[in-house]
Order: structure tokens, then C-alpha cells, then sequence
């Protein structure tokens, strides 16, 4: 295959430039999509407070929503890159195929299961009689949009492996642009409150999908989307499932997180920390993105010298990726902590609720400086393949360490909240040091047997 964006060859530093700072402004322009909602809810007038922690409860069904794109985008995105780097270009488009069939699945199904049962749910994630109103509202209208929400998320992922990350970056940068637009127009100029937030969203998402279609089925793309590979078949999928359920299970506990800390603020707080929960979890959405883009940008260039390889350009890309990853969430930790009022002003002015926020990130981003260790070296085990060993990662910092403190520390300290709060930051850091010791035991041995088979296919004259 001819190596049309120099995965191969190009220096790996100005290569993870080019296609990294495309993916983490995408990333940070994707967070726009939710927090700028929050952003004008939070303050509408007299019940801005309200509607901002209604919409934190609504926001664990918008985060397995966007977690059903990484099943699908990151496994497939991840499957095709070795599959190019292999020169198997008609393999790669077949996963192409079968993972925009089952996004029209998936879309189809959690649409029509979370109107049926959104208001329970929204109860048993920490609803109250005085935010169901704005949490269902925003939902009704949200739900509907979710087609365009998998795709625009999860077939951009398959622009960006082909090395058009830039082309990628435009497949937000448009959405986010018309929610800023449409947001204060729909919640303000038309009267609509939280649901104008949530038609402006799934407007500007649509925008966002006929985008990236475009772009597969035109000219450009490397990767055709073509009707012959639309259908789900167990043999190209099951692969692509195997590795996607890694970042799947990253971002879909988000919404067990999320549920688990609002239930607990409510029992021991009530509305006011939930809010600020919100409040927290949105900076921290932010302050992560950028890790998921610079996980983008080097998951081509891993994925594609693995599959070719070119295993010291596979050592040299971790590295930068390790490095960045380190450097970014160090000094997200500094920022937050020396300047928590600026990042809580972005979404609430009233004073109570500011009081509260301000503890609640000060003690919630504690361990964030870890986090790039658990990142970089997580996302790099999805690039390489390797399924089983990051889907423990995955579930290690949050469902075997963050949701069961969540629980326990409010039973052992006196102050129940700030043990709510704990919570996270012992579990960064210990879910961190963790998966830096597996990382660094486990790489060199992967990498050692892909050469072995590299040596072993040249020595019997044919292709590994």
C-alpha cells in the first residue's frame, strides 16, 4: 500500500505533531458540544442552579451515548490502522462497513430504550421532584439526535487513522461552531430553556455526521464506504468489539461514576453538591479531552508500524505520547488548584454553590497529575491490540477502584462528603501506578514477539 500520509516513514515528532494537535483541539471543541450548554444553563436566570444539576443528572445517558461511538469508532479505527499498515485495504474498508452498520444499531436501540425509561433512570441517578423536569426535558429532545452522535463521533475516528486528522478537526470545529450559535438563540431568543440546548446540540451533530459522510463516501478517503460491507458480520466485528470495549468501558463508566457520585452527594449533601459535582465533572471532561486526542493522533502511527513492522517507530511514538500525556494533566492539576474560581465561574456565578465547587475541585483533581501515565499507556495497549490486558485497565481505575471508594470512604470518615470526593483521587493514583508497572513489564515483551513473527514469516518467504 502506498503510505499516502507518511505513517511509515515520516520523523515520528513532526508526524504525532501533525496528526495530534488536529485530534486535541477536536477533542476540546467536542467538549463544547455539553459544556457549552451548561455553560448558558448554568446561568439562566433564577434557576440556573437547577437546570445546571439537572443537567448533570442527565449526563450519564449522554456519556454512554458517546461511548457507544468509541466501541465501534476506536475498535474499528484501531482494527483498520493494522490492517492498512498490513496493505489490506479492502480488510480495512470491511471494517468500515460493519462498523457503521452496527452504529445504526446501536443508535437505533438505545434511542428507543432511554425515551421509554428515561425518568426512572434519571430518579435512580440522583434526580430530584425540583431537576427531573429539566433533566427529562433536555433528554426528550436529545435522544433523537443520537444517530448523528455515533456517527459523527464514531466514523471520524476512521478519518483520523487514515492520517486526515485535520479533515477530522473540521468535523467538530463545524458542529461545535453551530452549537454556539444555535444554543443562545434556542435557550434565550426563543424561550426554550434546556431543551433549546438540546435541539441546538442534535442540529449541530447532524451537521457534524453529513460531514464525515461526506468525506468517506468522496474522493479524499483512502477508506471507501461501500454498501457491499454495510451489513454485521460476527468475522470483521468481533475483533473490532474485542478492542473497543477497552475505551468503550472508559467512557461508559463515566456514566456509573457519575451516577454513583450523585447518588451519594444527594444522600449526604443534597442539590446544592450535586451541582457542583457538575461543575467538577465538566472541568475535569475538559481537562481531559486533550488525553483522548493525543491518543488519536499517536494510535495511527502505533497501530500502522506495528502492523508493518517498524517497531522503533513504534517505541519512539509512545514515548512522545507518554511524555505529552504526563506534561498535560501535571499542569492541569496546577492550574486547578491554585485557580478554582476561574474554572467554576465559567459555569455558575451564585455565591453558595461557588463555596461549594470550589472545595469539591480542589480535592476532586488531587491525583489528576497521574492520569497521563493511566492514559497513555492504556490507549497505546488498544493501538497495539492488545484487548484483554487494556480492558483491565479500563475497568481497574474506575469499577474495581472509584465507584466501591465512592461507597466505602463515606462509611469510614466523618466528613461523608469530602470522602465522596476522596474518592477520585485516590483512585487516579493508584489506578496510574498500577498500569505504569504493567506497561512497562508488557510492552517490550509484545513488541519482541511481533518481531519474532516478523522474522518468522521473512525466514519462510512470506508475509507475516
Amino acid at each position: 500500500m502506498e503510505d499516502k500520509n507518511n505513517l511509515g516513514s515520516a520523523p515520528v515528532g513532526k508526524l504525532m505533531v501533525k496528526l495530534a494537535i488536529p485530534a486535541v483541539c477536536a477533542q476540546l471543541i467536542n467538549a463544547l458540544y455539553n459544556i457549552v450548554d451548561r455553560m448558558y444553563i448554568g446561568h439562566m436566570e433564577e434557576v440556573g442552579d437547577l437546570a445546571l444539576t439537572g443537567l448533570g443528572v442527565a449526563f450519564p445517558i449522554i456519556m454512554f451515548i458517546s461511548a457507544l461511538s468509541a466501541l465501534a469508532g476506536m475498535g474499528g479505527g484501531s482494527r483498520a490502522a493494522i490492517r492498512m499498515g498490513e496493505g489490506d485495504i479492502d480488510g480495512a474498508e470491511a471494517i468500515l462497513g460493519g462498523c457503521t452498520a452496527l452504529l445504526l444499531m446501536m443508535a437505533a436501540l438505545s434511542t428507543a430504550l432511554f425515551q421509554v425509561f428515561k425518568e426512572p433512570l434519571l430518579l435512580l441517578f440522583g434526580a430530584s421532584e425540583n431537576t427531573l423536569p429539566y433533566a427529562s426535558g433536555y433528554l426528550s429532545i436529545y435522544l433523537w439526535g443520537t444517530v448523528s452522535v455515533l456517527f459523527s463521533l464514531g466514523l471520524n475516528n476512521f478519518i483520523t487513522t487514515q492520517g486526515f486528522a485535520a479533515f477530522s478537526m473540521l468535523t467538530v470545529v463545524i458542529g461545535a461552531v453551530c452549537n454556539i450559535i444555535l444554543d443562545p438563540i434556542f435557550i434565550f431568543g426563543l424561550h426554550m430553556g434546556v431543551q433549546g440546548a438540546a435541539l441546538a446540540t442534535i442540529l449541530s451533530q447532524s451537521v457534524s455526521a453529513a460531514w464525515v459522510l461526506s468525506f468517506l463516501l468522496g474522493r479524499r478517503t483512502l477508506l471507501h464506504l461501500r454498501l457491499r460491507h454495510l451489513r454485521l458480520r460476527a468475522e470483521v466485528l468481533l475483533p473490532v468489539v474485542a478492542i473497543g470495549v477497552s475505551p468503550f468501558i472508559m467512557q461508559a463508566t463515566e456514566s456509573l461514576v457519575s451516577i454513583s457520585f450523585n447518588s451519594s452527594l444527594k444522600l449526604y449533601g443534597g442539590d446544592p453538591y450535586v451541582g457542583a459535582m457538575t461543575i467538577a465533572s465538566s472541568v475535569m471532561q475538559v481537562g481531559t479531552m486533550p488525553l483522548h486526542g493525543l491518543a488519536q493522533g499517536a494510535q495511527p502511527i502505533i497501530g500502522f508500524n506495528f502492523g508493518a513492522g517498524n517497531l522503533d517507530r513504534v517505541r519512539r511514538a509512545f514515548r512522545l505520547l507518554f511524555i505529552s500525556c504526563l506534561a498535560f494533566t501535571v499542569t492541569i492539576w496546577a492550574l486547578v488548584e491554585l485557580f478554582p474560581g476561574v474554572f467554576i465561574a465559567i459555569f455558575n456565578d451564585k455565591p453558595a454553590l461557588t463555596e461549594i465547587a470550589r472545595r469539591t475541585l480542589q480535592v476532586y483533581f488531587g491525583g489528576i497529575f497521574m492520569f497521563g501515565v493511566q492514559s497513555s499507556c492504556q490507549q497505546t495497549f488498544v493501538a497495539l491490540g492488545e484487548a484483554k490486558i487494556s480492558l483491565f485497565l479500563a475497568l481497574l481505575r474506575k469499577i474495581i477502584l472509584l465507584i466501591p471508594l465512592i461507597f466505602i470512604l463515606p462509611l469510614i470518615l466523618s466528613d461523608q462528603v469530602f470522602a465522596v470526593w476522596l474518592a477520585e483521587p485516590i483512585a487516579d493514583i493508584c489506578a496510574a501506578t498500577v498500569t505504569g508497572c504493567i506497561f512497562f513489564y508488557r510492552f517490550p515483551r509484545t513488541l519482541k514477539r511481533r518481531e519474532e513473527t516478523l522474522r518468522h514469516g521473512r525466514a519462510q518467504g512470506g508475509t507475516p
